[in-house]
């Protein structure tokens, strides 16, 4: 499987997530820079955290226009797996792949530590290698991960099982403890804690590999056919 680390002027994450792909995982895996126009050689989009272009006007406002977001979107619709950790959440957010904003920390302070999550949906194609309800350890690093919606959005995301994470212990107010999203389809994933600083135990946890190797699985039982 292929990877694309989408490379925005100011991700500060995207080396994170290249060693968890490349040196964790043994996947294939590129950066990709912002203004790339083809992304058809890649099986899954990875969008990393950081200040991409610098925060200005909101978290990831401009880098949802950039050039690569029209290929990200037309690889979400085309069912490819798309991950966006903290500040690629934020940009999923901001191209409409996935519901609702993201609002300050309700302390109103960067927050970075690590916080226990609790999968909610252990079905998805993010999810598969971890058991439903398990709590597992995952850093956070972010100054705007207060995640909101609306109450119709919010019912919606229950109903179709879409909410696949949560904090065990809120750090930022964020609705419904939500930590982790997915589209209604399952293939995009956006979540604030970061799963690619959570790749072995030197980290301090091992638990956000199994994330990515839910996505190997699932994308080799759709393409990979067995002699």
């Amino acid at each position: 499987m292929k990877f694309a680390v989408i490379v925005f002027p100011g991700s500060n994450c995207d080396v994170d997530m290249f060693h968890a792909i490349q040196d964790e995982l043994g996947e294939e895996v590129e950066y990709v820079w912002h203004d790339t126009v083809v992304l058809d050689g890649y099986d899954g989009i990875l969008l990393p955290g950081g200040f991409s272009y610098g925060d200005y006007l909101r978290t990831g406002a401009i880098a949802r226009f950039s050039n690569v977001m029209k290929e990200v979107i037309k690889a979400a619709e085309a069912g490819k797996p798309v991950l966006g950790v903290c500040n690629g959440f934020q940009i999923l957010l901001e191209a409409g792949l996935l519901p609702g904003a993201m609002r300050r920390n309700e302390s109103l302070s960067f927050i970075c530590k690590p916080v226990g999550l609790i999968v909610k949906n252990n079905q998805s194609m993010f999810t598969s290698e971890y058991k439903q309800g398990q709590t597992i350890t995952i850093p956070v690093a972010h100054g705007e991960g207060n995640y909101y919606c609306d109450e119709e959005t919010l019912n919606q995301l229950k109903s179709n099982n879409q909410i696949v994470f949560t904090y065990q212990q809120n750090p930022n107010g964020s609705l419904e403890d939500i930590a982790g999203i997915t589209n209604q389809k399952g293939n995009v994933l956006g979540m604030m804690p970061h799963p690619e600083r959570a790749v072995d135990e030197l980290l301090g946890s091992a638990d956000g590999l199994k994330l990515f190797q839910s996505i190997v699985k699932t994308w080799r039982e759709a393409h990979v056919v067995n002699a």
